[in-house]
């Protein structure tokens, strides 16, 4: 590592600025959306709580912000917006899968029927091929490949080359974590603002009736239905046209704009079904009913002309006339409901009201952030255009309302509404039988976005933007919500509402008939006292002074449905009342009469007992002229007057009237009412007694007053103490830190106003109402601490009148008495309290950080020596710094006040400050900045910011939490949530002081924290868990890098001011050379000392990693998580951009670098997990849907002699390695971890890399390329994700023709039936997961769901993901490709070379076999042609396997569609062949590793292409043709042949791409080539594994191990030819007992065999460990097949190898296998499965087909069930059921016929022909179809048949009578077929036919007499049966046995007399007989025998 002073002076500069101020205080305009800001009206002298309120709504909000959070790009840049253009950035990488999709067309011809294959005897030459190579066009050849080029240039060409255009932040291509562990995210909490829900705009355009005649106005509301609540205010709108506006113009003195609105915002917090939309139709007063009103409207048109129209002209004329008489008054016409459930998306109304309620806190926890996300930009008003959001999915729809509802008169309350409403909503009849006016209102509905352009509040404030020359504006409606909604006020609102509702005037005089109501709102008692200050309606002036109710005609006790709408003023008094005028209005015009004629008044005061008046109220009516001062009372309660005052019903409540506030300045709570006068009353000179609502408080009581009043907060109702909530708690921290004086003594409120905030934080914390982030923290409290908390300002006075001047305050701590009178604190906090200032733990002679960075940086000069001063000792110089202004001897600080308080509380205090820490803790930090700023101490050392005192009480405070959480963790589950909450808080409590405070305090309070959880937690697991957390929010620090000192080297950094938690042992080298280098790589505890932070993460990395304990694999994620995050902050920061930069940053993490090779047995292998030759691009869809590969790569490791599967250089298998056991980690967590090892192998110092190299030894070699060649498969590119790359309907055809075939055979009985259901349906096997039948739904699950979530991608994300994804895999290989060269060149001078070079072929190797872009491709074959140049001796003589593998993989690139792979592919073939020769003068090994490569790749690969890997012979050809340098010596002519024999290979493949369809020939085919090929050991080798690869992935796994074990025996016969060890196997012999068709591979001879000859069975197969792993591979194979039996004979080969080689891991694994083996042969199941129909007809019998008849659209198979056939000596040794069913070569069939040619007849006319069938080879063979050899017929007679069937219905009684243990509902099920009524006539029918009487024929005798005694031993087994089934009924079963027993007997009893019946010549002497009489039907006549040579089975 280099020196500071290597760095640039711009980049010192940057590490400066983390000396400087890091946080700052801005503001943050309140309310910026509204044009002008709504304030009480001017030149009013307010009340101080007034002024309180106004103040806190208009005041900025005050934010701290960091000056370097957000510089980290992490979470920027892993939003979708900043991620939107990056992947524009990047280049596009060519992947040969890709472009195989779009050539798989021309692989998908038909195939061709090969009637006739070629000569099965053997295989011609191999140069035999008639197609001509030259007549190609070669490739372009690479320039410079045959130049004469040193091999050091040729490296750092590569070099160059690898290193440019490279993409310089690997984590941007890297897919974003899940935020599941991402404590350390903060979310900034929403501001407060406004409550807005749901909003819909209402836009009304015409209303129109049939006639037109009249002015109509229309009025609009939102009711809910189900709540039974209006729930908005009303919208008054006036559609009429200029001509009806006219009729008005003498009664509208003025028009202003906002009263021409036609266009409304409803809001809706609660969407339901139930909520209409109810439009209210209102005309001008006449005379008349409203039914007589309304009548023209119902039975005129205008259109109608004629006499229509004259009667239309004269209403309106009337019409005019009232209009001009009564034009302010109203009457109610008609009303039209319109209901909302289309216009909320109730398809997700749950998610909706989810939604809805989680802005009130409902729901979890855990998720609740993302929908916090969502209902806050439902309820904030914004000016950010881009966050337009409407939550109602719908469009924008237009209504037409054609029908209107005429009103009722006695039916116009709210409460006749909803009835109907109710009723309109659930019965349609009800819709038909109101009365209805026909007519048009047209609207349109639809979503109103957060920002409308001239938009007015409730208040008709103008909203940004506004166009001043717009006429006709929005109005917002303000909500009425049904349910509370827990929002603070954050603007002036002070609107009341005025609802007047019922008025009872029955026993009044007969004038009070039309009866109107003026409201108006008073500030006196006099007439022009009132107030214009009602919200106009329509058309007319914005602020009226009265208000005039709607008429019903002659009605004495209307009710009414006016809604008044009230601006209250800011100042309210006893004068401001309600006064309620009642009229009569005059319809009819009289002479001199007046139209209104006065009926009486009534009042209500708007203040009682100086509180706001709200609620429902029945008023007095008075009749005669208000006394004086009577507002100053209420009606009811009006003192006696003289003259009395008359009242309507001797003063009765005759009025009823609802009264109701929306205003952020009345609390409307006892409460907070009382709280907010006691307070003010401290605050302002105020006469005593005060009067607080009934109650009067003098001086003396004040104070007992307001303490009382505090602790009452709490109980206040939860909506009022939120709605007040930033006030509340404003006074209240007003209050902790201002000394009162009250009557001359000093009162203090600091501990009940603390333990009040503790209360009110608690009730927040435990609403369900309210809701909580993911840290669980309120987001109220969270909002109002991030932009609301100030620090209390000083009041000016606070001396309380009566005091004797100001009060002398004695000093003391904190300047309070809270400290020496808090005499309950617990002795627990008074001992940590005692113990802070002089604790052991806390050394006083720590380093100040700040000094010692800003020293070293600024002179660049690491000496520690000179600033290290403690920050506890300050020196008394200090203490008067000029710098410090002198605190005032009368004020405490806020934070110090808090602190404080936090320290000394108690009991449940105590436990709730601490349970919700996080609120005290920010508010201590925000208190702290603000301090710091206001004092102007941002340049002052840190360690002189705060006093001691607050140091020691924020150790304390650490000190008890960190206790608090280890005792919760001790406590029973439930409590560990808790736990990890404050253990987060307290995290982010000190990540904030390591911006505010000295660094090395923070840094002891860190150290002390993991030592006291470290003492107090035994739970390995949860300590690591909590004290990860913990760091990795301390380490997401803005300034992390810098804390950890980053940029000093391990000599010259300074030791750190805290040292270490403990040590650990990291895996380190003794024989290291420069141990300077090696520690870099350590962890040591110097480097924990050095890089304090860094060193604590790493050291909790490498615990979880070493423990082994239940739950440490969700740690070690977290860990890795946590690891991760780092490093993706650090790639993606802006300041770390330079490379010098990130050198240095890689260097911090160089120690990861030994942890994560310690970790390597841990790590998931994705090389396991994944076949490397299927992985979707090699094998058709349905074979990677139905199974993996079992031929994968981990067996060919296995069969390499690495049974282990992970890369081995030095002999050694990793099981000899100094490993622990541990459990493995998830795919995820390894691939996060590895991804963090290449962020450090990418930016380390690339020269450091390799002096480290250099000194490792072999094992920590070994281990470093077996970490990069599970990172190769790790970072494998997987391709596009779209979901039209297998065609559904064409895999599901195969399937089912595929089902239909096996249920045929399924369908049969007996042992092949057995047998396919065995073989159906294997066990389970762990190796090969995919494989179980019972798993695979699991499987397709998962795919339909991954599919699924595809689809919700659109094709432009598919293809920005795959672009990001495959820059990360080219990315990836490439760092992987630049840690193998550094090895290569780091250990060029080594003796191990020629291991390392194994090593790092085989990861070259793996990389090759993964899907790979042309850049890497480019660059990995130019390592390879520098590999071959520089080590090619060592490659061909000692790394044979690795050349095969080469060879294979580079051919395979040879066909290649894409030209460049392909011309680098046949440069670094040529060279490889080239150097080859060079080394040894031939190159035959190469060769033929080609040749089997090659073999191996037309067998295996789907996605191989002839013509291009043709054109690629041609062009090794042109390279040969054109070496120069190699024509004189026999080179070019072995090329050529080579050649000759791949292009003859090659036309295999045209052949087996004509059976791609059809599985059988091909495997026929293939298995003529692998005969074909007896001569070539290695190459019919290869081919036997070609077939054993295709037969796994048809699921036919016996034939699959039937290959190998053939590959098996070629092996040992090489083997026992090459040396002779007893533990081997004596060549194909030794496995005779597994198959008998293996012998045929001893046909290999010595002079066909020469093992010293150069090539031949030179592959890593021919070894012991190939032997063995061929052999482990065959017996999985018969294990997944069901053939358990015989995998102990294929470990009866395995074991003695073992043995000899003292093997007993391997040992162990096999014996265990073998176990489970025989416990499957004991517990054998069967299954069967049902599959559905198709365009497939399976004939089920074997009698001849006639053609003509068979469909031509249809595919016809004829299926003959067969049996395997023993002859009776074969019988004894066939025992079990795998002996019956295992190497079988005859087979049996039958066929019912009757003489006359039907298949069936009578029992005395039926026959049956015996069909045996010989095949040529056993079964199971290397394939499923086997020639007949040889075919031989018998026939049954009838009587024969029937002794037959009853010898069969005999044995099936006798073992289910037999069996154990017995099974009851068998034995029944043969026995009701054997006796039962139902089916006991046909074995007494047989009888009846063959015994009634004695055959004429002699011949039959016999026949007759062994049938006879058939059916007695049945008869017997039948009485058997029927005891043993008496034994196993049960009681319910009894009625069933006698019935079994009454069947049995009565057959029992007809079989008698024919089975006594007895033939006498049968019983007479024996004769001689003739030798042409045999009894055996088996020699009879009717015998044949026929060979077919060419019949299949």
């Amino acid at each position: 590592m280099t020196q500071l002073n290597n760095l640039d002076p711009e980049t010192v500069q940057n590490l400066v600025t983390f000396l400087k101020m890091i946080w700052t205080l801005s503001l943050l305009q309140k309310n910026a959306g509204l044009c002008n800001l709504p304030l009480p009206e001017e030149g009013v002298e307010l009340d101080p709580h007034v002024k309180d309120c106004v103040q806190t709504y208009i005041r900025e909000w005050l934010i701290v912000n960091r000056k370097n959070q957000g510089n980290s790009e992490t979470c920027t840049f892993k939003k979708k917006g900043s991620r939107r253009d990056f992947h524009k950035t990047l280049q596009k990488q060519t992947f040969e899968s890709e472009t195989l999709d779009c050539s798989d067309a021309s692989y998908q011809e038909a195939p061709r029927p090969l009637n006739v294959l070629c000569d099965e005897t053997g295989r011609t030459t191999l140069t035999s091929c008639d197609f001509n190579l030259r007549s190609l066009q070669p490739d372009p050849r690479l320039e410079n490949l045959l130049q004469h080029v040193s091999v050091e240039d040729f490296e750092r060409q590569n070099e160059e080359a690898r290193r440019a255009n490279r993409h310089a932040e690997l984590f941007a291509l890297y897919p974003a974590m899940d935020e599941e562990d991402a404590v350390e995210i903060r979310p900034v909490p929403d501001c407060p603002k406004e409550h807005l829900g749901n909003r819909i705009l209402l836009k009304l355009q015409t209303l129109k009736f049939d006639i037109e005649i009249e002015p109509l106005f229309a009025c609009i509301a939102l009711y809910d239905v189900k709540e039974r609540k209006k729930i908005s205010e009303n919208f008054h709108c006036d559609l009429n046209s200029e001509q009806f506006k006219g009729f008005l113009r003498s009664h509208t003195p003025c028009i202003d704009s906002s009263s021409q609105a036609r266009s409304a915002v409803f809001s809706v917090t609660y969407p339901s079904s139930d909520i209409y939309l109810v439009v209210k139709i209102e005309k001008v007063l006449q005379q008349g009913e409203i039914g007589d009103c309304a009548e023209p409207y119902m039975v005129l048109k205008e259109s109608e002309g004629g006499k229509s129209k004259e009667k239309v002209e004269k209403l309106k004329a009337q019409a005019e006339s009232f209009c001009q008489r009564l034009g302010k008054y109203r009457m109610p016409f008609a009303w039209a409901p319109i209901s909302l459930t289309n216009f909320f998306n109730f398809s997700t109304l749950e998610r909706e009201m989810s939604e809805a309620e989680s802005l009130n806190g409902k729901g979890t926890t855990g998720d609740r952030r993302t929908m916090m996300l969502q209902a806050r930009r439902l309820s904030e008003r914004s000016l950010n255009s881009e966050d337009n959001y409407a939550v109602s999915n719908f469009k924008a729809t237009s209504l037409t309302v054609n029908t209107f509802i005429k009103q009722e008169g006695d039916r116009l309350s709210d409460e006749d509404l909803f009835k109907f409403l109710t009723d309109y909503k659930r019965s349609s009849s009800l819709q038909r039988r109101v009365k209805s006016i026909p007519g048009s209102l047209k609207l349109e509905v639809s979503p109103a976005s957060e920002v409308l352009s001239c938009c007015l509040t409730p208040e008709l404030l103008q909203v940004k933007p506004f166009a001043e020359n717009r006429s006709r504006p929005q109005k917002e409606i303000l909500e009425f919500p049904v349910r509370e909604v827990y929002v603070p006020h954050t603007v002036y609102r002070n609107l009341l509402y005025v609802y007047p509702q019922r008025l009872n005037f029955a026993n009044r005089l007969a004038s009070a008939r039309n009866i109107t109501i003026k409201i108006q709102f008073m500030c006196g008692e006099d007439a022009t006292c009132a107030m214009p200050i009602i919200f106009g309606k329509s058309s007319g002036p914005e602020f009226l002074q009265e208000m005039y109710t709607a008429v019903t005609y002659h009605n004495k006790s209307p009710d009414f449905y006016e809604e008044v709408k009230i601006k209250l003023p800011a100042k309210l008094t006893e004068k401001h009342h309600l006064l309620f005028t009642f009229y009569h209005i005059s319809c009819q015009p009289k002479q001199g009469a007046c139209v209104e004629t006065l009926l009486g008044y009534s009042w209500l005061p708007i203040l009682l007992n100086d509180r706001l008046q709200t609620g429902h109220y029945c008023l007095p009516v008075a009749l005669d002229k208000l006394p004086l001062n009577y507002s100053m009372h209420s009606p009811e309660k009006v003192p006696s007057q003289s003259p009395p005052i008359k009242w309507v019903e001797g003063h009765k409540g005759v009025f009823n009237v609802e009264v109701q506030a929306v205003s952020s300045i009345h609390t409307q709570d006892n409460h907070l009412e009382k709280f907010f006068t006691l307070c003010h009353s401290l605050e302002s000179q105020v006469t005593f007694p005060i009067r607080v609502m009934e109650q009067k408080i003098t001086e003396a009581a004040l104070e007992h007053e307001l303490k009382l009043s505090i602790i009452c907060l709490n109980s206040s109702r939860l909506e009022p103490l939120v709605l007040f909530l930033h006030l509340v708690l404003e006074k209240l921290f007003q209050l902790a830190v201002q000394p009162m004086v009250i009557a001359g003594q000093t009162a203090n409120f600091s501990q009940f106003a603390f333990e009040s905030v503790v209360a009110i934080v608690n009730s927040l914390h435990n609403s369900k109402d309210l809701s909580k982030d993911q840290h669980g923290r309120n987001c109220l409290l969270a909002s109002y601490v991030y932009y609301v908390f100030r620090l209390p300002e000083p009041q000016r006075d606070i001396a309380r009148l009566g005091a004797a001047g100001s009060a002398n305050l004695p000093e003391s701590r904190y300047y309070t008495f809270g400290r020496t009178t808090a005499v309950s604190v617990g002795s627990r906090l008074l001992q940590s309290r005692v113990m802070s200032c002089s604790n052991p733990d806390i050394h006083g002679t720590q380093t100040a950080t700040d000094e010692e960075v800003k020293n070293i940086m600024l002179s660049k000069v690491a000496d520690r020596s000179s600033s290290r001063m403690s920050f506890y000792i300050e020196a008394t110089n200090d203490t008067s710094n000029a710098s410090v202004s002198p605190r005032p001897s009368n004020k405490k600080h806020f934070h110090e006040e808090l602190a404080l308080q936090m320290v000394v509380s108690t009991g449940m205090v105590r436990e709730t400050v601490f349970k919700y820490a996080w609120f005290f803790f920010e508010l201590l930090i925000k208190s702290m900045a603000q301090y710091v700023h206001n004092m102007d101490k941002q340049d002052t050392p840190r360690r002189s910011r705060f006093s001691d005192r607050f140091k020691d009480d924020i150790t304390t405070i650490v000190n008890v939490v960190t206790s608090e959480i280890a005792a919760l963790l001790v406590k029973a589950q439930k409590e560990t949530e808790q736990a990890e909450k404050i253990n987060i808080s307290l995290a982010f409590f000190l990540y904030d002081l390591l911006s505010l405070m000295d660094r090395g305090f923070v840094f002891n309070l860190i150290r002390h924290y993991c030592n006291q959880l470290s003492n107090k937690l035994n739970t390995l697991p949860t300590l690591i868990s909590m004290r990860l957390e913990f760091l990795r929010i301390l380490c997401s620090h803005e300034h992390y890098l810098n804390l950890n000192l980053f940029f000093m080297t391990s000599v010259s950094a300074p030791v750190s001011p805290s040292p270490s938690l403990s040590s650990q042992n990291s895996s380190s080298c003794s024989s290291f050379q420069d141990q300077k280098i090696a520690s870099m790589f350590d962890l040591s505890a110097d480097y924990r000392q050095q890089h304090f932070l860094a060193g604590l993460l790493f050291t909790e990395l490498a615990a979880a990693l070493d423990t082994e304990a239940e739950g440490i694999s969700k740690v070690q994620r977290k860990a890795i998580s946590a690891v991760h995050s780092l490093l993706s902050s650090h790639d993606l920061d802006q300041r770390c951009l330079k490379p010098e930069v990130k050198v240095k940053i890689a260097a911090l993490y160089l120690p990861l670098v030994g942890i994560i090779l310690d970790a390597l047995p841990q790590l998931y292998d994705f090389t396991v997990s994944e076949a490397r030759s299927g992985k979707g691009r090699t094998g058709s869809p349905d074979e990677d849907q139905e199974s993996s590969n079992p031929i994968n790569q981990s067996v060919a490791w296995a069969i390499a002699g690495n049974q282990f599967n992970l890369l081995r250089t030095s002999g050694a298998p990793l099981s000899s390695l100094p490993y622990k056991q541990y459990n493995t980690l998830s795919p995820d967590t390894t691939r996060n971890l590895l991804i963090c090892f290449l962020w450090i192998m990418k930016n380390a110092e690339q020269s450091l890399i390799r002096k480290w190299i250099a000194d490792l030894p072999s094992m920590q070699l070994n281990r470093i390329l077996d970490l990069l060649f599970i990172c190769v498969s790790c970072f494998e590119y997987k391709g596009k994700q779209s979901s039209d790359k297998v065609s559904t309907q064409v895999l599901q055809k195969s399937r089912d023709v595929k089902a239909r075939l096996e249920e045929a055979l399924l369908r049969g009985e007996g042992a092949r039936g057995e047998m396919m259901k065995r073989c159906r349906t294997p066990a389970g096997n762990d190796r090969f997961p995919g494989l179980n039948e019972n798993l695979r739904w699991r499987k397709e699950q998962t795919q339909w769901r991954q599919a699924n979530e595809r689809l919700d991608k659109t094709k432009a994300e598919l293809d920005q993901e795959a672009l990001i994804s495959g820059n990360l895999a080219t990315e990836a290989n490439l760092i992987i490709l630049d840690m193998q060269e550094n090895i290569i060149q780091a250990s060029s001078a080594v003796d191990c070379k020629d291991n390392l070079l194994g090593g790092v072929l085989k990861v070259l190797v793996n990389s090759l076999s993964c899907d790979q872009s042309t850049t890497y491709l480019t660059h990995c074959f130019a390592t390879l042609r520098a590999l071959v140049a520089k080590f090619g001796d060592l490659l061909f003589e000692e790394e044979m396997e690795q050349c095969a593998d080469l060879c294979q993989r580079v051919l395979h690139h040879c066909s290649s569609s894409i030209d460049i792979t392909r011309i680098q592919a046949c440069a670094t073939l040529y060279l490889l062949m080239r150097h080859s020769f060079s080394s040894i003068s031939n190159f035959a090994r190469v060769k033929m590793q080609v040749t089997m490569s090659l073999a191996s790749l037309v067998g295996k690969s789907s996605d191989f292409n002839e013509e291009y890997l043709r054109r690629s012979l041609r062009t090794i050809l042109a390279y040969a043709e054109e070496d120069m340098d190699m024509q004189p010596t026999m080179f070019p002519v072995q090329v050529k042949e080579l050649l000759r024999n791949l292009n003859s290979i090659l036309s295999d493949t045209v052949k087996m791409r004509e059976f791609q369809e059809d599985p059988e020939m091909l495997m026929d085919l293939m298995y003529r080539i692998a005969k074909g090929y007896q001569t070539s050991p290695d190459l019919r080798l290869t081919w036997l594994q070609n077939m054993a690869e295709k037969h796994a992935k048809k699921k036919c796994y016996t034939e699959a191990a039937m290959c190998l074990v053939h590959a098996a025996a070629l092996v040992a016969e090489y083997l026992s030819m090459l040396e002779d060890h007893k533990y081997l196997p004596v060549g194909s012999v030794s496995f005779q007992n597994i198959s008998s068709n293996v012998l045929e591979e001893s046909a290999v001879s010595d002079d066909i065999l020469s093992p010293d000859e150069d090539g031949i069975c030179s592959g890593r197969y021919f070894s012991e460990s190939g032997l063995v792993g061929l052999l482990e591979q065959a017996a999985e194979l018969f294990s997944t097949g069901g053939l358990y039996e015989t995998v102990n004979e294929v470990y009866k080969i395995v074991i003695p190898i073992l043995e000899a080689h003292r093997d007993f891991r391997k040992l162990t694994s096999t014996h265990s296998k073998l176990q489970k083996a025989f416990d499957s042969i004991i517990n054998k199941g069967f299954y069967g499965q049902c599959f559905g129909e198709d365009a497939v007809e399976v004939i089920k019998d074997s009698t001849p087909v006639d053609r003509s008849k068979l469909h031509p659209n249809k595919a016809y198979i004829q299926i003959t069930f067969v049996e395997p056939y023993f002859d009776e000596y074969e019988m004894k040794d066939r025992v079990t059921y795998f002996e019956k069913n295992f190497s079988l070569r005859r087979f049996m069939y039958t066929t019912p016929f009757t003489l006359d040619g039907r298949p069936r007849g009578d029992l005395s006319e039926q026959y049956k022909r015996n069909t045996i069938l010989t095949t040529m080879h056993a079964f199971p063979y290397v394939k499923t179809r086997i020639n007949v050899i040889q075919k031989e017929e018998f026939i049954l007679t009838p009587i024969e048949v029937a002794i037959e069937d009853m010898q069969k219905k005999t044995l099936e009684l006798a073992v289910a009578t037999n069996q154990e243990p017995p099974d009851a509902k068998m034995l029944q099920m043969v026995l009701q077929g054997s006796v039962g009524a139902t089916v006991n006539q046909g074995p007494l029918e047989v009888a009846q036919v063959f015994l009634a009487e004695i055959p004429a024929d002699p011949k039959l005798y016999r026949h007759h007499n062994k049938l006879r005694l058939c059916f007695k031993e049945f008869i017997m087994r039948c009485g058997e049966a029927v005891e043993k089934n008496k034994r196993l009924i049960t009681a319910d079963q009894r009625e069933y046995q006698q019935e079994l027993k009454k069947n049995y007997s009565k057959l029992k009893e007809n079989l008698r007399p024919m089975i006594e019946r007895k033939i006498p010549e049968l019983y007479k002497p024996l004769v001689k007989v003739h030798s042409t009489t045999r009894d055996s039907f088996r020699n009879s006549s009717f015998k044949k025998y026929e060979a077919h040579s060419s019949q299949n089975i």
